[in-house]
């Protein structure tokens, strides 16, 4: 090989490093990052979704809600693909305005979904030109009612809008109980106690047979052997607002799944933990009375009885307490 086409292939060699790291600077898939944002409908300027409580409260929206910057992973679809498309290679600190088609936000407006519905289907409370109706698994809202017809809009209220996102990548997130609390906040709009053990389990494993030990037309019996491994908890504290929450009701399972894949663990447990002035701790207190080491003074206890009217010996009383304490 001439010197010439060495020195082409090293130049080409050169380009091809330089282009792999262009391509992997900035945040990338798998990334958990804070989010600020605002998004507005592109005709209309209508408000969609914030997480700026002044923005919020200018608009007059989420009086009784909680606004400030969103913990997503890159790549998990917690944010539609075109703002995530935008962020990806990215920088902290930097920030953009994406707009995202309607197709892909909440649809195209569809005129097959306006459909003429009786209105006996409609609760009478909801019988109104404007009311949000749920209507054979379907939402949707009352356009006009007429006699005992109704006609309902099953479109998304939004469909047919493209949305401008306006955002501010503030930080990236690499504390694993943040990132687990981040998560946790997304989807259930609560802050918890979260956090991580590693505990070594015993666990049933497979092992090879010796083939040695089989005759040629013998099948393998399978064998286990018990192996003490190690396991990464993370643990959730309960609380009422927990156990009352809707989302959490519903899809407990999805949420667990979705932290076990993006925080690495192996199991998740939920411990509800009661202290001495909760309901455990006084129910502890009662039960002790019934066995145990109890100190008590008998013959106070029973002077303290009202036996005046009883034909009972409170001296026998005490004599047979104590031999059955015996």
């Amino acid at each position: 090989m001439s010197d010439d086409s060495e020195a082409e292939e090293a130049d080409i060699e050169d380009v091809e490093e330089e282009t792999a790291d262009e391509e992997t600077e900035g945040l990338q898939t798998g990334d958990f990052i804070e989010l600020d944002y605002t998004a507005y409908t592109v005709e209309g300027g209508q408000l969609v979704d914030t997480t700026d409580a002044e923005v919020a409260e200018e608009e007059g929206v989420g009086e009784e809600q909680e606004f400030g910057p969103r913990t997503i992973v890159l790549g998990q679809g917690h944010i539609f693909q075109t703002v995530e498309d935008d962020i990806i290679g990215a920088e902290v600190g930097d920030s953009g305005s994406v707009v995202v088609p309607a197709e892909e936000a909440f649809g195209e407006y569809d005129e097959d979904e306006v459909r003429t519905v009786s209105a006996n289907k409609i609760p009478e409370d909801d019988r109104y030109p404007g009311a949000h109706v749920d209507i054979d698994g379907q939402h949707g809202h009352v356009e006009t009612i007429i006699g005992g017809r109704a006609r309902v809009d099953f479109n998304h209220p939004l469909a047919g809008e493209d949305i401008e996102y306006e955002y501010e990548i503030l930080r990236e997130i690499d504390d694993r109980e943040e990132k687990a609390q981040g998560l946790i906040e997304m989807f259930l709009d609560m802050e918890l106690d979260v956090w991580f053990e590693t505990e070594t389990v015993e666990e049933e494993q497979l092992v090879e047979p010796d083939e040695d030990d089989l005759d040629e037309d013998e099948e393998p019996e399978p064998e286990t052997e018990t192996v003490e491994v190690e396991e990464e908890t993370m643990y959730i504290e309960a609380t009422p607002q927990l156990t009352m929450n809707q989302q959490w009701m519903m899809g407990k399972q999805q949420i667990a799944q979705e932290l076990t894949q993006q925080l690495g663990v192996d199991r998740i447990i939920v411990q509800e933990e009661i202290g001495a002035g909760g309901m455990m701790g006084g129910m502890g207190g009662m039960m002790g009375g019934a066995g145990g080491d109890v100190d008590v003074d008998l013959e106070q206890a029973v002077e303290d009885m009202d036996l005046e009217d009883a034909d009972v010996d409170a001296d026998e009383i005490v004599d047979e307490l104590e031999d059955a304490e015996e």
